[in-house]
């Protein structure tokens, strides 16, 4: 997809990768961006610096009623919409501790909102016979997460959402990519709790959210399902297919390493 001339929304887009990305569409000629988030003065901030061809919705996506209202209130204000970002999304720091209100608040954000975006757009989308599906999950989707169990767990699951959209409606003129960095420099890396990110301990492989933004405008103009801005994930995952009690074995030294780095860190 050729983003001139279309109306793209992106949840979780005032800040980070959402922002980039939203910056990045409209630097390819997007005729309109709305940028959703949960703060209203964080989208209006945002829409304010993207410029006159965005606008701001606060919005919950946790919430099936809120997604459709910011769905038919962008479809009325702007017509269509080409292309939906699902990219709002947060972490716990957790393990097997978890409250039962931690897995419902992340199994909200970071599952069903993809559910919700497609189930609200799908419609006009098929109607047209096109439209693009994009969510953001991360490397921890197919890979784990060190140091949070139910991030791991809807990351996965969001990617299988991906999978499952995409061969259900690829036949029908809907393209579905799903993203999945390793370490951003953004909000959620620097504010979670517990281990973030493997990149937060060994410093290596940090990403700006514009160098995301750059890899996922080449993967929708060649519509690819997968978009990797680190490469070298698509090793691990090689890796985790085809040799998992080896792959277990290295992400465990992995786990130690990152563990001993943290203990032997000055206190803040």
């Amino acid at each position: 997809m050729e983003l001139r001339d279309r109306v793209a929304v992106v949840t979780g887009g005032a800040k980070g990768i959402g922002f980039a990305l939203a910056q990045a569409f409209l630097d390819e000629g997007a005729r309109h961006v709305v940028v959703a988030d949960l703060a209203q003065a964080d989208v209006d901030a945002a829409a304010a610096q993207l410029g006159d061809r965005a606008s701001g919705v606060a919005v919950d996506v946790s919430e099936r009623a809120a997604v459709g209202a910011l769905v038919a209130g962008v479809e009325a204000d702007h017509g269509p919409i080409d292309l939906f970002v699902s990219n709002a999304g947060i972490g716990t720091g957790a393990g097997v501790d978890a409250s039962d209100e931690v897995w419902d608040r992340i199994w909200k954000v970071n599952v069903l909102a993809h559910v919700y975006a497609a189930e609200a757009v799908l419609p006009s989308m098929l109607a047209r016979g096109e439209g693009y599906l994009l969510s953001t999950a991360s490397a921890a989707g197919l890979l784990s997460q060190i140091g949070d169990l139910p991030y791991s767990a809807t990351k996965h699951a969001s990617v299988a959402v991906a999978e499952w959209l995409a061969i259900t409606y690829g036949s029908q003129g809907i393209t579905v990519s799903c993203l999945c960095p390793q370490g951003v420099r953004t909000d959620l890396l620097a504010n979670a709790m517990g281990i973030s990110s493997v990149e937060t301990v060994v410093s290596q492989g940090l990403l700006e959210p514009a160098d995301v933004a750059t890899a996922v405008i080449e993967a929708v103009r060649a519509e690819e399902f997968l978009i990797l801005p680190h490469p070298e994930v698509a090793e691990y995952y090689r890796r985790r297919a085809t040799d998992p009690d080896r792959w277990l074995a290295g992400m465990a030294r992995l786990q130690a390493r990152i563990l001993g780095t943290l203990a032997d860190a000055p206190d803040a």
